[in-house]
């Protein structure tokens, strides 16, 4: 029993060193990404690469790191939570449902992705508000002052869960289809080439995992596909979390008329999916490491 209690904890670990890993690694491209997804004013001209050399200019290269404090504190129980409940999820699928194979994974996927995002969500939220502040044009002062000014302008505990849904709606095929997707390739992979892709694992010669580059890959595809098909809300959710930053904002109260919004003001491309080529560069190293970190915690904190 005290093996399985400390199983939890061990995951938690794997799963909170493995996103904070991840997230330091795109720390820059994040905060890029959300000054282009919301049209900041002072980038709203640049494409991607300029914006990337126009930020440490103008507000130094830690500027690249903006909000990153908050995203770490998020991100730690967001992976925690994330993989702990992604493996509680599938037995429970399995137990109760009956339901295993490929669907069962992404139910789980999708199920793991809504609880961890609503655990960790007013972070997110102070962590948008942070990256989107230019210096010299400072609102907030840090993570607490983020927080006491939302709490007290914005409609107390509400306040924090501005933009939820367009996350919940985006995150089941999100969060299902990277974890179906690896989950698919992965076994493909291990039952069609096992001497060529895979190798024993370190902590249990009975398991066969993928070999880190294989690894990589695979991590990469799966984000990589899981992005392209939620991008649209990614920007709804932005938008609607930055709020009244944003000038026009009340256009923008509901998922449905964000969308509407940005697509009539922007269109596709320049709306709706602006910033997405970033995301692609910043989402498949990140996924990648994620997963990489993941396997290899598994293997260095005896979980297999």
């Amino acid at each position: 029993a005290a093996r399985r209690d400390f199983y939890w904890l061990r995951s938690f670990i794997a799963g909170g060193v493995a996103g904070c890993c991840a997230k330091t690694t795109t720390a820059p491209l994040d905060r890029v990404k959300i000054l282009l997804q919301a049209h900041n004013h002072h980038y709203k001209h640049l494409g991607v690469f300029s914006t990337l050399c126009a930020v440490p200019k103008k507000e130094g290269y830690l500027g690249l790191y903006k909000g990153n404090g908050a995203m770490m504190i998020r991100i730690f129980p967001y992976g925690a939570i994330q993989f702990m409940a992604f493996d509680q999820y599938k037995k429970v699928i399995k137990k109760q449902l009956g339901i295993s194979g490929h669907v069962h994974r992404l139910m789980a996927g999708s199920m793991a992705g809504i609880t961890a995002v609503i655990c960790t969500y007013p972070l997110d939220m102070v962590r948008v508000r942070l990256a989107f502040q230019v210096k010299g044009e400072h609102k907030y002062m840090g993570i607490i002052h983020a927080f006491k000014m939302i709490y007290t302008k914005e409609g107390g505990f509400s306040g924090f869960y501005r933009g939820l849904m367009p996350t919940v709606v985006g995150m089941a095929p999100y969060a299902g289809f990277s974890f179906f997707t690896f989950g698919t390739l992965k076994s493909i992979g291990l039952a069609q080439a096992p001497n060529l892709l895979g190798r024993p694992s370190l902590d249990n010669p009975d398991v066969l995992v993928l070999k880190t580059h294989v690894n990589l890959l695979c991590g990469g595809i799966a984000g990589a596909i899981a992005q392209t098909i939620s991008y649209p809300l990614d920007v709804t959710r932005r938008r609607m979390q930055l709020g009244a930053v944003l000038p026009d904002y009340e256009k923008c109260l509901t998922m449905v008329q964000t969308l509407k919004y940005v697509y009539q003001q922007h269109g596709i491309r320049r709306g709706l999916y602006r910033g997405l080529s970033l995301n692609y560069i910043r989402c498949i190293p990140s996924q990648a490491v994620a997963f990489t970190t993941y396997e290899l915690m598994k293997q260095f904190l005896h979980l297999n």
